[in-house]
């Protein structure tokens, strides 16, 4: 939701002020959530992540990139050995099948590297914009915004989108954002959607925000698809 009659030079500084407060909480410069000790790593392990919590996928890949060293080691691997180690994961089979044919395609097509545009990133099996984004900015520190959930969510109430859809979302945020702040907005971001900003019942009381976030006294939903807006309301009527 974008905040009426806000004009860019308002925008502009409530902006550089909530930066500020978020670098002041969580640093300057990206936090580390995923370990990983190279590009392939945190592209697998970003792989991995999907509906799991980092948490678990670290204690994953912990093991699993020692079992497997190189490239070559996943790309050659038997699939169904490697979708046992990585099945605590969730969506094992995919995930398994996604990692394997990636790693080939980086093996036979990029000689062993990790490309450094999003159009080749995005082609390689099992990756979207989310994780290319991430390699981008993490890895080749080139600015790049990720949109996952978090990001998406309250990008929204604060009035810096107006879009449930993650790509409409990450241009929306490319035209309001300076480009200094792309690459750690997203771990900023979610640190304060798993603490403070939830998606249900956000605590904004309690929040460093609450003066510079429009949806203070109530949510605009706008980071929700119709359809999902409608199962909550849905959802809300039954637990009343």
């Amino acid at each position: 939701m974008f905040i009426a009659k806000e004009s860019k030079k308002k925008r502009e500084a409530r902006v550089r002020e909530i930066m500020e407060r978020l670098d002041a909480h969580y640093g300057d410069h990206p936090m580390i959530f995923l370990q990983a000790k190279n590009a392939w790593q945190l592209l697998f392990a970003t792989i991995l992540s999907a509906q799991c919590t980092d948490a678990r996928v670290n204690m994953v890949t912990e093991k699993l990139f020692q079992k497997y060293k190189s490239l070559e080691d996943f790309a050659s691997c038997n699939l169904k050995e490697l979708e046992e180690d990585i099945h605590s994961t969730g969506f094992y089979h995919n995930k398994a099948k996604n990692i394997k044919a990636c790693a080939t395609v980086l093996v036979e097509e990029y000689g062993g590297e990790v490309p450094k545009d999003i159009d080749s990133l995005t082609a390689l099996p099992g990756v979207g914009r989310k994780t290319g984004n991430l390699i981008l900015g993490n890895i080749f520190h080139i600015p790049s915004i990720v949109v996952d959930t978090h990001v998406k969510r309250i990008s929204n109430r604060l009035g810096l989108a107006d879009s449930s859809d993650p790509t409409k979302t990450e241009f929306q945020l490319m035209d309001v954002l300076p480009e200094e702040f792309w690459i750690r907005w997203n771990t900023h971001i979610i640190a304060l959607g798993r603490t403070l900003c939830t998606s249900q019942k956000p605590k904004c009381e309690l929040c460093y925000l609450n003066d510079l976030c429009p949806s203070v006294k109530g949510d605009p939903e706008t980071w929700r698809s119709p359809a999902e807006r409608k199962k909550e309301k849905a959802a809300d009527g039954k637990r009343k």
